[in-house]
């Protein structure tokens, strides 16, 4: 009986932590990217659509700029998870590699700009950690993680477009490399 029971308050357990993981999006990530979002949009507007969409068709015809600047300064500005929309300012073509980029800016980034990704603080203050029980500065390691990370960032982009270009043939689909203006 013990079994029986122990087993229920597990499976009920289960559905509290979720609740309780569910009430934490709704008052932590939720509203910041409901205002990182009006920010972004406010950002837009005051800039302007159409400078951005030139920014972008700049960048859209060079890959070292599409999947190596523009994901680094989405991810320095907005931040993790609003970096990854700026790729909508690309074609269609572009944005899965665009994405695949930006993912990963918004890890290898935060060592050195911890506002990048917050929720994921804790694993590099984890490794700072034990760099500096050892007596290091942690610093090193950090411009080294970025520094590794832009390169590496810049060819998850660029292999995923050839990638995306397989996946195309394979599917016989073609993906616009046209910037649509709206």
């Amino acid at each position: 009986m013990d079994f029986a029971v122990n087993l229920a308050a597990g499976f009920m357990n289960l559905f509290t932590l979720g609740a309780e993981t569910f009430v934490s999006w709704v008052t932590g990530i939720v509203p910041k990217v409901l205002l990182l979002l009006i920010f972004m949009n406010s950002l837009i507007a005051f800039i302007g659509q159409d400078k951005i969409n030139s920014f972008a068709k700049v960048c859209s015809k060079n890959v070292l700029l599409a999947y190596g600047v523009l994901p680094f300064l989405s991810a320095f500005m907005l931040g993790n998870p609003m970096a990854l929309s700026m790729g909508k300012f690309l074609p269609e073509r572009m944005k899965p590699s665009y994405y695949a980029s930006a993912a990963y800016h918004c890890h290898t980034n935060s060592g050195i700009f911890p506002h990048i990704n917050v929720g994921e603080l804790f694993i590099w203050l984890g490794i700072a950690n034990g760099i500096t029980t050892l007596g290091l500065d942690a610093t090193p390691l950090a411009l080294r993680y970025l520094l590794l990370g832009l390169v590496m960032n810049f060819f998850a982009g660029w292999i995923t477009d050839f990638t995306t270009k397989i996946v195309m043939k394979q599917q016989k689909i073609e993906l616009s490399n046209k910037l649509k203006t709206e």
